[in-house]
């Protein structure tokens, strides 16, 4: 185990299930400590939320990726990190149920992920708990439904070409 796995891994409080995914740490903490480990990470010079994006796993019951005793969900909120002065990347999964797509707002310690977290509401339908303005991003505020669900059906939208026959 290296000094990283142990900083961030076993060393939290609570204690952290973590994996390596092309030699990144990845830390799969759940809902209820989320915002806890995302804080001590910072704390720990994490300055930068680089990417918060979420991923639908409707397609995929099956996986095998997440590590003992995490239990995977549809829905999953990944979260990268990065530390300039150690020039070192982290990685955090969330699994979050379609019943209940609900997690914690970033946005209080990390205010740059404001409007990323309205991408991913808009596109997914995952609830970021706490967020100052969680209203659509690029859809028309009438648009119903999150077009990257995986259950979503498949619409169509007229385009206009330039060069288009009339």
């Amino acid at each position: 185990m290296t000094s990283t796995e142990v900083d961030f891994g076993a060393d939290m409080v609570p204690p952290v299930p973590t994996t390596k995914t092309f030699e990144q740490l990845v830390l799969h903490p759940d809902r209820a400590t989320y915002t806890q480990v995302i804080s001590a990470l910072r704390d720990r010079g994490y300055i930068t939320a680089t990417d918060l994006t979420v991923v639908d796993y409707l397609n995929h019951p099956g996986r095998s990726d997440l590590p003992e005793p995490v239990q995977p969900e549809r829905f999953e909120v990944v979260v990268s990190l990065f530390d300039h002065i150690r020039r070192h990347r982290v990685r955090i999964r969330v699994q979050v149920p379609a019943g209940d797509p609900i997690v914690a707002s970033l946005y209080d310690l990390y205010p740059g992920t404001e409007a990323m977290e309205r991408e991913a509401w808009d596109l997914f339908g995952v609830v970021f708990e706490g967020h100052p303005d969680l209203t659509r991003i690029l859809l028309p505020e009438d648009w119903v439904g999150h077009p990257l669900r995986k259950d979503e059906g498949i619409g169509s939208i007229p385009v206009q070409f330039k060069q288009a026959p009339k």
